[in-house]
């Protein structure tokens, strides 16, 4: 059955669904990933809410989707579009084909689409509104959805794991599971909370330090929030992660901007200034911090992103505070930036007077 897509700048693709039962109209952003792997774990990241996922690689779906490598219980795609997929799954762990996932929860899923044409518009005119629709006729949203996504994938009650002696509150506003699986094997206790829970109902759980997480939209839109996370950053060894970090450095007194059509991918090369090493990291966000606003704020770019020099992390000059743009949890070095999580555990423990030690 034919399929199209239309984009809010006038053009038209046509393709073929893969969907066995496409809905009529299926809204969202279109933003592009162009690694040749790790699609579950895309599906799954709960900061791609709402967004129509163009995959560059022509064939996605090879190794099929398992029963581990879930980033939250459920997809959060609005669609997806693709060249080609296989009808199986080639490798043991398979579960499920890329087809009978997405339709267990109802995405959709258009193939045979020229993804190249589609991406090298995306990168000429920025992110934009788009629908996948079974009419050939155009037809688009008139704007991008303005609701606030985080409350959306965000938790609602307290939830801990671990039995560690370091207790870190991780702030929910939209987490990736890897990120506190990156912290129980340092032998920490996490306590995840809502993305709204207060600094007084957090402090009164005692932690040793805050993680600020991943999550979807605008940081903008949580600017209420910012007086909280203010306190937090005073008051804690503090590591924000993507949305964390922009909520960090909004926090105290920086700006944040949208990128033309944002990093999205497992080959972003980043410098650390520290070090002088260069990794190659996990990268999914349409913002990023601006650098000329870093003035008067007590924070310094320590990463930079080597395509376009934007900001990928911050220290503070005199607190425990940093920050990445980009996902140490992720592995597509296969583990360059997993050094970030021993680094907080470092700092933890330094404001607690306490000897790290590593096994």
């Amino acid at each position: 059955m034919k399929g199209y897509l239309h984009l809010n700048s006038g053009e038209t693709y046509e393709g073929e669904w893969i969907s066995e039962s496409p809905p009529e109209h299926t809204e969202g952003e279109i933003v592009f990933f162009t690694g040749m792997t790790g699609y579950q774990e895309v599906l799954t990241d709960p900061s791609y809410k709402d967004q129509i996922i163009v995959f560059t690689y022509p064939q996605i779906g090879n190794y099929g989707v398992n029963e581990t490598d879930f980033e939250s219980r459920k997809p959060h795609a609005a669609g997806v579009i693709i060249y080609g997929t296989p009808e199986g799954a080639h490798h043991y762990q398979s579960k499920y084909s890329l087809k009978a996932y997405l339709k267990k929860w109802g995405i959709p899923l258009l193939g045979h689409i020229d993804t190249r044409a589609v991406v090298k518009k995306i990168r000429n005119a920025g992110t934009m509104p788009a629908v996948m629709s079974l009419q050939k006729e155009k037809t688009c949203c008139s704007h991008e959805k303005s609701s606030l996504k985080v409350r959306a994938v965000s938790q609602t009650v307290h939830t801990p794991a671990g039995a560690g002696s370091i207790h870190i509150v991780l702030i929910d506003y939209g987490n990736k599971k890897s990120i506190a699986e990156s912290l129980l094997k340092r032998g920490c206790r996490i306590t995840t909370v809502p993305f709204n829970t207060s600094f007084e109902e957090i402090n009164g759980l005692q932690p040793d330090a805050i993680l600020l997480s991943n999550g979807p939209g605008d940081p903008k839109q949580l600017k209420d929030m910012l007086p909280e996370i203010k306190k937090l950053i005073f008051s804690f060894p503090v590591l924000g992660i993507c949305l964390g970090h922009q909520l960090a450095a909004l926090a105290l007194g920086a700006d944040t901007k949208k990128l033309a059509f944002g990093h999205r991918g497992a080959n972003h090369p980043i410098a650390d200034s520290r070090t002088g090493r260069v990794m190659m990291s996990s990268q999914n966000h349409s913002y990023v911090v601006d650098e000329k606003s870093l003035k008067g704020t007590g924070l310094k770019t320590r990463f930079h992103n080597l395509h376009d020099r934007s900001v990928e992390g911050l220290v503070h000059q005199s607190l425990p505070l940093s920050t990445v743009q980009f996902h140490p949890e992720a592995h597509p070095g296969p583990q360059d930036a997993e050094y970030i999580f021993d680094e907080f555990i470092e700092i933890i423990n330094a404001a607690h007077g306490r000897v790290t030690a590593y096994a």
